[in-house]
């Protein structure tokens, strides 16, 4: 049974079973549509990680090759308000116009993003704008500063 949230508005749905058939355009629709409140309470939920393993498996198929061509770079994305307070964390590599990811990385990447699932949710579907973000301390950075500036241009960033 999917999760739903009743907040503000019509319930939405977040079912990780459907995420391979929905197109980019359709989650970031789902997620633009939700509150920052419906996001936290699924993200904070028993299906948390099937969802995150699901849009981390995503970015392979997003990575923008004519802008990463020639990159070599590790980013960890940390991501806050699981269940119990914990955190689960995510590595995209960029390998010259490739991308692959991993969950529990280990080793130091180039830049390391912390930040709430409301965040991930807000930059994923370009609701949000990252470096403002990151001023407002909404996001955490470490690392490579310039590669944490320009991750998201990497990638085709579906709009709803």
């Amino acid at each position: 049974m999917p999760d739903r949230i009743n907040d503000e508005g019509p319930p939405m749905t977040l079912d990780p079973s459907t995420f391979s058939t929905m197109t980019p355009q359709e989650f970031s629709r789902t997620v633009a549509a939700m509150s920052d409140r419906q996001v936290e309470e699924i993200m904070g939920g028993e299906r948390r990680r099937t969802i995150l393993d699901a849009i981390f498996r995503r970015f392979p198929s997003a990575v923008r090759a004519d802008r990463t061509a020639g990159v070599h770079k590790t980013v960890d994305f940390r991501v806050t308000g699981g269940p119990g307070g914990s955190s689960d964390t995510y590595r995209v590599t960029i390998d010259d116009g490739a991308a692959r990811t991993e969950r529990d990385p280990s080793g130091e990447p180039d830049a390391s993003l912390m930040l709430g699932p409301v965040e991930l949710a807000k930059v994923l579907t370009g609701r949000g704008n990252p470096t403002l973000m990151v001023v407002r301390g909404k996001i955490k950075v470490r690392g490579d500063l310039g590669l944490a500036k320009s991750f998201s241009s990497y990638f085709a960033v579906p709009k709803g």
